[in-house]
């Protein structure tokens, strides 16, 4: 059978999409990556969506879709599940995708992985992309799984460096210091600050006795259940006293507040090189002072 592969989000390496790759390849099956041109000659074609507000505007009705972009519920086949990842699809790629749970013990209302993955539970890792030079560890609270000690165990052998994904600040202790200095970061460690209400300021400097801030980066949730100095405030304050960047998350993408204030925060230079009062007048906005 002639196989169509869609990725409707094609800058982002989709490790469904690969595991079905790998499926149909052990049944002899030829892959292709999708094309509207050559619609009709494939046998059946599979559509792959990460963000609900992706276009789908290409999508046909024979197209077997999947992913939290088009249903939530959505999972694979238990004999894909079973699969591993088809790095052919991506001899580009430099780094490699590992997931040692899924879930999450938190159910944030603006989240979908409790919904999705249910409460957190350990996974077993798959396989490395032979071209990668370092991992992308994907757990979405990281130090939550109850095997985190196994997970730190094999990355250490694996002996590349780390790109954490995300841990929990809120649950942070000094054996999670300690493991976290012993992995070589690749970019920053990430952890978030959703709420405004949550004080977190004795886990960040927990925290930084066992990691260098330049080595860390903090996602700020906006537009959830926050107000504009909220925002403001949480990003200035992981700055001026720690000197931790953040990266501003916008809960809704097309706000034009949300939009600014995230270009201005995730934008180094900029905002390094003028003030959010400054930004706002050049980009010729006043959303008021902060």
């Amino acid at each position: 059978m002639k196989i169509g592969l869609y990725n409707l989000e094609p800058a982002i390496v989709n490790t469904a999409m690969m595991q079905v790759s790998t499926y149909h390849k052990l049944n002899n099956d030829d892959i292709y990556v999708y094309s509207p041109l050559f619609h009709d000659e494939y046998d059946k074609i599979y559509a792959f969506s990460i963000f609900d507000y992706t276009d789908k505007g290409y999508v046909r009705d024979d197209m077997i879709t999947g992913g939290t972009g088009f249903d939530i519920k959505s999972k694979l086949p238990v004999e894909i599940t079973k699969c591993e990842y088809d790095w052919s699809l991506y001899p580009d790629c430099d780094y490699s995708i590992l997931w040692f749970s899924r879930g999450c013990i938190r159910n944030c209302p603006f989240c979908v992985v409790r919904e999705k993955e249910g409460y957190i539970h350990s996974v077993e890792p798959l396989n490395l992309n032979p071209n990668g030079k370092y991992v992308k560890v994907m757990d979405n609270n990281f130090f939550a799984n109850p095997n985190w000690n196994d997970s730190v165990d094999y990355l250490l052998g694996l002996g590349q460096k780390i790109d954490m994904q995300g841990f929990d600040i809120r649950i942070f202790n000094e054996d999670q210091g300690e493991a976290l200095s012993q992995l070589k970061h690749h970019k920053a460690f990430k952890f978030a600050w959703d709420n405004p209400r949550d004080n977190i300021d004795d886990k960040i400097e927990l925290l930084l006795d066992y990691i260098k801030p330049s080595n860390l980066m903090c996602y700020v949730l906006i537009g959830y259940w926050s107000s504009q100095m909220e925002d403001y405030r949480r990003v200035m304050h992981l700055w001026d006293e720690y000197k931790i960047h953040s990266f501003v998350m916008p809960y809704d993408k097309f706000n034009r507040y949300q939009k600014d204030f995230s270009r201005w925060v995730n934008n180094k230079i900029i905002f390094k090189s003028c003030t959010w009062e400054e930004y706002q007048e050049k980009m010729g906005r006043n959303y008021g002072k902060s």
